[in-house]
């Protein structure tokens, strides 16, 4: 009795289990249960789901798809900030030697102050307050040269109050106009007692004079100020000098 209530039962339970709505998956349907006795539990038990399994391995890669469009042009942007500077490239081979230029004009010469100077010294006291002192002839070698040249000597105005003598250089009979006249004036403004010998500099450059014989000339008269002409006196009791050298035009 016992055993037709159990066969009963698990007939009931296989008839549930063939009559339930399947899964996504699908799974086996119970066999009949109609063998009767242990085997038909046995086949009861077996159809029950289990836990699912661990995932599997990803699948083998695909072929590559085909390339796709071009896509359109984006709208333009404002510039972007300058970047730093690269490192320096590395040098490059050098070029194919050039041809030779035209030849440029022909310098002036350079003349060290050795090359052509001259020196005229005298011993004689000159008391003429108008007048040539001394000549010193000078033989040029260049048209575009400049002269160099200076008095050294004892120069003196005296014995008269608001007077003036001026020592001057001409050349060739006319005082130099290229940059001015080499002068030098003396005035006294009360000296009627008085008799002061000094030593005097008179120093200059000429431009523009012509090449060959020079005639350097030393004189003393009366000032363009238009003071009374002074009491002179030149050389007294020392050496005089005019100094010529011929040098290379200044710089413009």
């Amino acid at each position: 009795m016992l055993f037709v209530l159990i066969l009963s039962l698990m007939t009931a339970s296989c008839s549930a289990v063939d009559n339930k709505t399947p899964d996504t998956k699908p799974v086996p349907s119970c066999p009949p249960c109609n063998n009767g006795g242990q085997t038909g539990m046995w086949t009861y038990m077996a159809c029950v789901a289990g836990a699912p399994g661990p995932p599997g391995r990803d699948g083998a890669k695909g072929d590559l798809g085909s390339p796709g469009k071009n896509g359109t042009q984006g709208p333009p942007r404002a510039d972007g900030k300058k970047g730093a500077k690269g490192e320096p490239g590395i040098q490059g081979s050098s070029g194919q030697k050039g041809e030779p230029g035209d030849k440029g004009d022909s310098g002036s010469p350079l003349l060290a102050s050795h090359m052509n100077w001259k020196e005229c010294a005298w011993k004689k006291v000159d008391g003429k307050d108008s007048g040539l002192i001394y000549n010193c002839d000078f033989v040029k070698k260049y048209p575009d040269t400049s002269l160099h040249v200076y008095y050294a000597g004892n120069l003196r105005v005296a014995f008269c109050d608001r007077c003036c003598s001026r020592w001057y250089f001409t050349f060739n009979g006319t005082e130099c106009s290229s940059p001015g006249t080499i002068d030098g004036a003396f005035y006294i403004h009360t000296g009627r007692n008085h008799n002061l010998h000094r030593h005097r500099h008179i120093e200059g450059h000429c431009n523009n004079i012509q090449k060959g014989k020079v005639r350097v000339a030393f004189w003393v008269g009366k000032c363009v100020t238009g003071y009374q002409l002074a009491d002179a006196d030149s050389g007294w009791h020392s050496m005089n000098r005019i100094f010529i050298e011929e040098v290379a035009k200044a710089q413009q």
